[in-house]
């Protein structure tokens, strides 16, 4: 059975991109298939949307881009968080935090 893919709400792409490059630099497939190998399959993004937003957080100063080689060797555009990007996703991560909290609690009520 495969896993059932959820569609990203608005807002989330930002930050799925941004814990994605917060250990290393890594170019947009390898951006791609951690989110999607770290939700055991649940969220895949798309190239357009991936591309989009890895250029809209390059020009806010979030991530840096330089030039190198990928795992199969072909010239790969590397992206890394800068401490603005590191910034933004610690924010980000504590507004989702608190988000899912109330969304939880709001589920789990009863009638």
């Amino acid at each position: 059975m495969s896993p059932k893919h959820m569609n990203l709400l608005q807002g989330t792409l930002d930050v799925l991109v941004l814990k994605a490059l917060a250990a290393e630099p890594r170019h947009g497939y390898a951006v791609a298939e951690w989110i999607r190998r770290t939700s055991d399959g649940s969220l895949e993004i798309e190239d357009g949307a991936l591309y989009t937003s890895l250029h809209r957080m390059a020009k806010r100063g979030w991530l840096s881009a330089t030039w190198g080689v990928s795992e199969n060797n072909r010239r790969a555009k590397y992206y890394a968080l800068s401490d603005a990007g590191r910034q933004a996703l610690s924010e980000a991560a504590a507004e989702w935090t608190r988000y899912s909290g109330a969304m939880a609690k709001v589920l789990a009520a009863g009638r």
